[in-house]
Order: C-alpha cells, then sequence, then structure tokens
C-alpha cells in the first residue's frame, strides 16, 4: 500500500517545488517508487506528459527526479493565468474553460473527485506519493471548496509538513502564525514543520528549532541550508527572469522580451547557461538593447494582449531597429505568432474577439482555435539537419507564403517559418535549444563544446538529492507518511 506525505508552506515560493524534486530523486536513489502530485497548480510554465495532456513545469521535473514519465494524473488542475482576474482551467491535461477567479472560486470544489481519482492512480503503481501543495496554508479566505492544501489532505488523509523559508525573515512568526489563525482542525493535520533556505552556522537557530517545536506541539526539522544550485534547474515562476545578472564581455548577447503573459520560459535556460551567451531579460519600460545580437519573442498564454503589451513598450519599433541594422528575430510559440502579419481570435478564445495587427517581420496570418494542440516532437532544423526534441503546446493556426521556408521539419511535412532574407524565423516547438547539437548550430561557434545540458539537469537533480541526505533527516520524514486511505 502507497504512502503519502504533503509539504505545505508558509508563503508562496519557500522551495517546497525543490524540496519535492530532491526528495524524489533521494527516495528514488533508495530504491523507492515515488511520484509526484499537486492537486492545483498556477503557472503558465507547462510540460506536455506522455499520455497527451500538460502539467506544470514543476511537477514534470518532480517527474523527472522520480524517474518517471510526467502524466497528467500528477497535476490534475493547472490553472493558467489569461488576464489579471482570470485563468484557463485545465483538467486532466485539457483545456476545459476560461474562467474569472471568482467562478472558479465557487466551482473549484466540484473538481475534488477527479483529483482524488488522480491520486488514487498514482498511488497504484507506487510505494511514496509528494504531494506539494499550494500558495499559502494560512489563507483562511480561500479555505471554502479548497483543492489545493488542507481540502485536499482532509479528503485524502495525508499528513502534512510545514515549510517555512529564512531568507524572507520573520520565519519563526510566519510557522507559528500559521498555526494561530487555520482551524484547530486544519492544523491537527500538521506532523511536523521544517525551516528551508538557510544560510549560516545552523547552531544559531537551535533556539529558534526549540520554540516553533514548542509553540506548536510537533518536530521541526531542519534547517536545511541553501541550495547554491537550484538556479540550474528549471524555475516554475517567471518572477526569476528578473533577477538574471548582466554578463560582461560575452560574445552574444540575446534580448528576450519579458512580456505580461510570458509562458513556457523554460525555453531560455539551456541558452543562459551558456557561457559566451548573455541573456537579457528586457523588462517593462526599458528598451531593447541596441547591440542585441538576436532578439527572442517567447511564448504567451494571451498572445494579443501580449502583443499590446509590446507595442506599448515600444519594442515594437526597437525590434524593426534592429531589423532594419542587420540583427536577427526568432519567435517561439506566442512570439511566432506576433511576428506575422495578424492574429485573429473570432472566438474570443484568450479574452475579447477580434484581430489584432502583428509585427509584420513574417508573411504569415494566424487564427486562434479552440482546440490545443499539445504533442512530443522529435524534428529536423531544416538550415543544419540537426536533430530538435522538442513539444507543442497552442492553439491557432498559422498559414502564409513564409511557411514555405520552413524553420524545421517533423515527419517531413514543415514547421515554423523563416523570412526571405533569412534573419526572421518562427516556431511552435518549446524546448528546443535542450538539444546540445542543435544549440550548437544556432549559435554557431559561439556555443560551448562542453555543455551537456540535459546531463547537466541530471547531475543537479543528483546532487540535490545528496544536500537533503546530509543535511534532513529523510528517515524521519519518512516515518510521518501514512498509508493512503480515502474515505
Amino acid at each position: 500500500m502507497a504512502k503519502s506525505l504533503m509539504f505545505m508552506g508558509t508563503g508562496s515560493d519557500v522551495g517546497k517545488s525543490l524540496l519535492v524534486a530532491g526528495l524524489c530523486r533521494a527516495l528514488s536513489s533508495r530504491g523507492l517508487r515515488v511520484a509526484p502530485f499537486k492537486p492545483q497548480n498556477m503557472s503558465n510554465n507547462a510540460a506536455v506528459t506522455v499520455d497527451g495532456g500538460e502539467i506544470g513545469r514543476a511537477q514534470a521535473l518532480q517527474a523527472r527526479a522520480s524517474r518517471r514519465e510526467p502524466v497528467t494524473a500528477m497535476n490534475p488542475v493547472l490553472l493558467k493565468p489569461e488576464q489579471e482576474t482570470g485563468s484557463q482551467v485545465v483538467v486532466r491535461g485539457q483545456r476545459r474553460a476560461s474562467m474569472s477567479a471568482r467562478d472558479y472560486w465557487r466551482e473549484r470544489g466540484k473538481l475534488m473527485p477527479e483529483v482524488l481519482q488522480a491520486f488514487s492512480e498514482l498511488c497504484a503503481d507506487v510505494d511514496v506519493v509528494l504531494v506539494e501543495g499550494a500558495g499559502s496554508a494560512s489563507e483562511v479566505n480561500l479555505r471554502a471548496n479548497d483543492l489545493a492544501n488542507f481540502g485536499f489532505a482532509q479528503a485524502a488523509n495525508v499528513p502534512v509538513v510545514l515549510v517555512g523559508d529564512i531568507q524572507r525573515g520573520g520565519v519563526i512568526a510566519s510557522v507559528v502564525g500559521t498555526f494561530a489563525v487555520i482551524d484547530p482542525a486544519d492544523a491537527g493535520w500538521i506532523k511536523a514543520t521544517l525551516i528551508n533556505k538557510f544560510q549560516g552556522d545552523p547552531a544559531l537557530f537551535s533556539a529558534g528549532i526549540e520554540f516553533i517545536r514548542e509553540r506548536t506541539g510537533v518536530p521541526c526539522l531542519g534547517p536545511v541550508p541553501w541550495f547554491a544550485d537550484a538556479g540550474k534547474l528549471p524555475a516554475e515562476d517567471s518572477l526569476g527572469l528578473s533577477n538574471t545578472p548582466l554578463r560582461v564581455n560575452r560574445l552574444l548577447t540575446l534580448a528576450v522580451t519579458q512580456l505580461p503573459r510570458i509562458a513556457n520560459f523554460d525555453d531560455l535556460d539551456p541558452l543562459r547557461a551558456e557561457p559566451n551567451v548573455n541573456v537579457v531579460m528586457v523588462q517593462p519600460g526599458e528598451p531593447i538593447p541596441r547591440h542585441a545580437d538576436w532578439i527572442i519573442l517567447p511564448g504567451s498564454k494571451s498572445t494579443r494582449s501580449d502583443l499590446a503589451a509590446l507595442r506599448a513598450n515600444g519594442w515594437d519599433l526597437d525590434i524593426a531597429a534592429h531589423h532594419r541594422a542587420g540583427g536577427r528575430v526568432l519567435g517561439i510559440c506566442g512570439g511566432y505568432q506576433m511576428l506575422g502579419r495578424s492574429i485573429s481570435d473570432p472566438d474570443g478564445i484568450e479574452g475579447t474577439a477580434g484581430t489584432s495587427e502583428g509585427l509584420g517581420l513574417l508573411d504569415i496570418e494566424t487564427v486562434l482555435t479552440p482546440v490545443k494542440q499539445l504533442r512530443v516532437e522529435q524534428a529536423t532544423h531544416a538550415a543544419s539537419g540537426e536533430a530538435v526534441a522538442g513539444y507543442h503546446m497552442h492553439m491557432g493556426e498559422t498559414t502564409g507564403r513564409d511557411r514555405d521556408r520552413s524553420f524545421a521539419l517533423v515527419d517531413g511535412a514543415g514547421e515554423g517559418a523563416v523570412s526571405a532574407d533569412g534573419r526572421v524565423m518562427g516556431t511552435y516547438l518549446h524546448g528546443l535549444f535542450a538539444g546540445d547539437a542543435f544549440r550548437r548550430a544556432f549559435l554557431g561557434n559561439l556555443a560551448s563544446p562542453d555543455l551537456a545540458y540535459e546531463a547537466s539537469v541530471e547531475q543537479t537533480l543528483d546532487d540535490l538529492a545528496a544536500h537533503l541526505e546530509e543535511h534532513l533527516d529523510i528517515d524521519a520524514l519518512l516515518a510521518l507518511a501514512e498509508p493512503v486511505r480515502m474515505d
């Protein structure tokens, strides 16, 4: 019978995703069959699963850490923000609706049977399921009909570890305060607390550990030291992109427009890892650097809205000037659509129905359609002949003369488009830069011959597991896990 343990946070970004990934790898290396699970996630960084759906990128990474293929059961409900107050609702990997936050909050309880069914499916094939909560465990205003935290823990009878982030300051208050504000019945599900991201001498926090234990009545584990190589793993939250340091003396500069609804931004991770490449995330209000060799328009969850934001920042003028000066432009997915002559949304799939004028650098037109294309692809880069492994995750059909010049070939059919001058190109393929041979072909002789990106991710997961084995009593955590029994 499978056992399960859930990790909730005192707030968002306390390191739950990384902890679960590291524990998945550690338990897998011990010979246990382990799987990750997140009842409800909110992220525009998603991955395609082997069963033809999509889940949050963090759960895909956790599946990789578990040495398992990602499946939709690992993240049965995924919310992909399209507007400030609304999201696309993905259930078991497929788009079900676009809903306002208020409507979703009112209706979400109806999804609990599907969440529990997905959890049951995972439990049937593993020894341990590690569950990740969402946001803050103390959001008592959102407790009714909750799927993500205590609502799920109670429905599935899963014990909880509460994680606090010491980097934010006030970690003792945030941990003890969580117990103070949540319902006592919910607090009863918490079997331990854990202090994460510690830097310095852990002996200096021993009194804090004891204080937390006394006030909460449960063991306080850790502190777990800061894992310095966390940035080598795909991130779930686009907030981390704004922290990319400007690296001087690099031989190639790629400027990336950080759009409000940027999606699947882990496409950029292999480029950021290249030692000779400087990836500049251009923030709203900033001009695109004139010295950039390439401008990359990334994926977008709300293409027409992000295109309007691009113009509001004046980036359309920067892109046109860059192209006139001989610069190169690449658009990926939504960015590819923006490079064309028009984007039409006749059914209002991403918002208000209508048509937006594109940037006009590719002779293509896109019409958004309700059916989302989700599939893993094996392609060939048309210009270099190198293999490209990637995935499609988009809504829309793109046509036009520049599609006669393909960016890639999939089963002999053209994919993407290239301009007549060869300096503007677009593709729907996400994940393409993870392939070392293609990335080297794309970057030319400026790519590092020594960077093996996928191998570096595997090594980082192994290092994370070793880090947790050294600094965390994993046996004590396993002792907290209980056999799954859904009443």
